[in-house]
């Protein structure tokens, strides 16, 4: 999925460079604390490399502004926007104001008028839904998704976020029959419109709903059958692995999780060897979070 943001006067290399901070940001403030490796959140919805790189120590201390910088940035746009409520580069500005600082309860007022003036930009509505879930607005996160899902059924990043939102809630049935029903419905909607649907990530979506439940037997099927549409893609292959070491299979885990390092992009390859070397148990799906692989891009 291509990230795009149309408010003028933003070239599209601002947009994206501004998106991807948003991201980094909403990453940072979600994941505190969450010490199992990433790799398992944001490949299990990407095949793609990622092309935005973190960030050096010198980098962060001198390009990332304090405290008290971003609080006189946020209040120069609510300056402009008391003027210009309407005015798209200062609502970035101040969502990514309110980002720096922590201040996600903040993020939304200025993601909700984003959504309402760019309704058919839903990567603005996936941010809202992530954003709604991590101050624990469960109810309007679920909402916020579903609303995408009306009008883009296939949306892997809502689909994602409301299955790892109904699991938070201890709906698993709910999560399987949503993705159950996406999968139903992918072949027709892929003839309407071809790649709307990802097949392969939203039977990887399932298959960690079943394996989160430890029917492991399903969850193994379900990432066998995804496998069988890319014999290149990594992630049904690694995800396979994990479930097998986490049922104490070490050694049929093992040549998956090898296969899954020489099929995997080079920034994936060092954590899957770390995951395959562990002698600690590992939870065979990812914890849930408020922002599954935070709008998890095409990166």
């Amino acid at each position: 999925m291509t990230l795009e943001f149309r408010g003028k006067p933003v070239t599209t290399d601002k947009r994206n460079r501004w998106m991807i901070n948003v991201i980094l940001i909403l990453a940072v403030i979600v994941f505190a604390g969450f010490s199992i490796v990433p790799i398992i959140q944001g490949a299990l919805t990407s095949n793609q490399p990622q092309t935005a790189a973190s960030p050096t120590p010198s980098q962060t201390a001198s390009s990332i502004p304090n405290q008290e910088q971003l609080q006189k940035q946020a209040e120069g746009y609510e300056l402009v926007l008391q003027r210009e409520p309407d005015n798209q580069t200062a609502l970035r500005g101040l969502l990514e104001a309110r980002l720096g600082m922590g201040d996600v309860k903040g993020s939304i007022a200025p993601l909700e008028k984003l959504v309402k003036l760019n309704p058919n930009e839903t990567d603005y509505a996936v941010l809202l839904a992530q954003a709604k879930q991590q101050v624990k607005d469960l109810e309007g996160a679920a909402q916020a998704y579903r609303d995408i899902l009306k009008v883009k059924p296939g949306n892997i990043n809502a689909l994602d976020g409301l299955t790892t939102l109904l699991l938070q809630q201890e709906r698993p049935e709910a999560a399987i029959g949503m993705l159950q029903d996406t999968l139903k419905t992918a072949p027709n909607a892929n003839q309407i419109e071809p790649g709307s649907v990802d097949v392969a990530s939203v039977q990887l979506l399932l298959g960690r709903v079943y394996a989160d439940q430890k029917r492991y037997d399903e969850a193994i099927a379900m990432y066998d059958e995804a496998a069988k549409s890319d014999k290149n893609d990594f992630r049904p292959v690694l995800a396979k692995g994990i479930v097998l070491k986490a049922q104490g299979k070490a050694d049929e885990a093992k040549p998956l999780f090898e296969s899954a390092s020489n099929l995997a992009p080079a920034q994936y390859k060092d954590q899957i060897k770390q995951l395959a070397s562990s002698t600690t148990s590992i939870s065979p799906t990812p914890p849930p979070s408020a922002a599954p692989s935070p709008v998890p891009v095409n990166p």
